[in-house]
């Protein structure tokens, strides 16, 4: 007891000292092993994502309800009042918290995997970027820990770049949830939101979408390797739409258009688009095994009706349990998986892209996908006769 007591003071005193390293001086019989403790901690921080993905917000919002039936319903009515006037800002970039991404439990929740980013070209900090990430998975581990933390060094990897993870825009309406969200920089998938961080937000800007959503996480599990993207093509009318060309020189802002920008030298010129990004996470599908019912069956009918509902799809899955690997739960497995991001796709800037347009650079986004996924197979636990499924 003396030990832990005196690494806390040192930790106050910001010798260094750690409460984690001074119960490693406990009798081995009084504590686990370094290594056991650390697959706990792991475990643990994996299990709190999980929990808080499903549960926080339904959670906070029945206990937001409780207070207001108590006597301290003052404190229920100051918070709701707060959340009516901060109702847009996860529209408006959000509320990014650097403290909050670079959480040691992100560490453990890279390391229980383990995740890791795989960088294969520099992107620009004078330019914004969208993110095609595939496959969706259940949870999209890879994308929450890449994007949403620091835990694998997305900012020393891709200086000046600032991701934010896009997911389902209900999770913004819930208390208390949105707030630990935006922390870690996550926004709604929807227009404003989108707009905002690729028009309104200067440059160095990343929006990471979830292309296949929750039509994609019927069809992940162990082995497949399938992505839904042939009917999805909102991203790419995004990227053709989004940034400026803009000229400054002294104290006024020329804006040119698109048709003659290409004539114009100065050294003032600065150029904002919004380029494409394919990139794929080896093993996501991998961390749980899932019932895939077949098309036409009652139950896929079934989760497709309660996807237009709810805004994702209820899988049936399992994972391993809490306490025994062999039992079934929802911890995940620990399998690796690698993000690797591809080379940027670029893109003029058309207002009004016609269908023939957006049908060109979809496929050159596809061949791309595709081309990512061939030359990094091998390398992450694939077969050379494996091939990426597009639907």
């Amino acid at each position: 007891m003396k030990t832990i007591l005196a690494a806390y003071s040192g930790v106050l005193r910001g010798t260094g000292s750690s409460i984690f390293s001074a119960l490693q001086d406990l009798p081995l019989g009084l504590w686990p092993c370094r290594s056991k403790m650390e697959k706990h901690l792991q475990v643990i921080s994996v299990l709190q994502w999980v929990l808080t993905f499903l549960a926080m917000g339904a959670a906070c919002t029945v206990l937001l309800i409780y207070i207001f039936c108590t006597d301290c319903w003052l404190i229920a009515a100051m918070y709701t009042a707060w959340l009516i006037v901060d109702w847009n800002t996860p529209k408006q970039g959000g509320r990014r918290s650097s403290w909050v991404r670079n959480w040691t439990v992100w560490r453990y929740f890279r390391d229980y995997f383990p995740v890791k980013l795989i960088k294969t070209h520099d992107l620009l900090p004078s330019r914004n970027y969208i993110f095609g990430y595939h496959p969706h998975g259940i949870f999209c581990f890879g994308a929450f820990c890449n994007f949403g933390t620091e835990a694998t060094g997305f900012s020393k990897k891709f200086p000046g770049i600032k991701p934010s993870l896009a997911t389902l825009a209900g999770n913004f309406r819930l208390p208390v949830l949105r707030d630990y969200l935006m922390s870690g920089g996550i926004c709604p998938v929807n227009r404003n939101s989108i707009d905002y961080l690729l028009s309104c937000n200067g440059t160095g800007n990343a929006v990471v979408i979830v292309v296949g959503g929750a039509a994609e996480s019927l069809h992940c599990a162990p082995g497949m390797n399938c992505v839904t993207l042939r009917n999805r093509k909102g991203f790419v009318r995004l990227a053709l739409q989004k940034g400026s060309l803009w000229a400054h020189s002294g104290t006024f802002t020329l804006y040119l258009s698109s048709y003659n920008r290409n004539n114009i030298q100065n050294r003032f010129l600065h150029i904002h688009r919004s380029d494409l990004v394919p990139v794929y996470s080896f093993g996501e599908n991998d961390v749980y095994k899932q019932v895939i019912f077949e098309e036409g069956t009652f139950w896929r009918a079934i989760q497709k009706k309660l996807q237009k509902i709810l805004g994702f799809a209820p899988c049936l899955f399992h994972g391993s349990g809490l306490f025994f690997s062999n039992s079934w739960g929802i911890v995940p497995f620990c399998k690796p998986i690698t993000t690797v991001v591809g080379e940027p796709i670029t893109v003029p800037k058309i207002e009004d892209p016609t269908e023939e347009m957006v049908d060109l650079y979809h496929d050159m986004y596809i061949r791309s996908l595709q081309s990512l996924f061939d030359k990094s197979k091998t390398r992450y636990g694939l077969k050379e006769s494996d091939i990426l499924h597009v639907l």
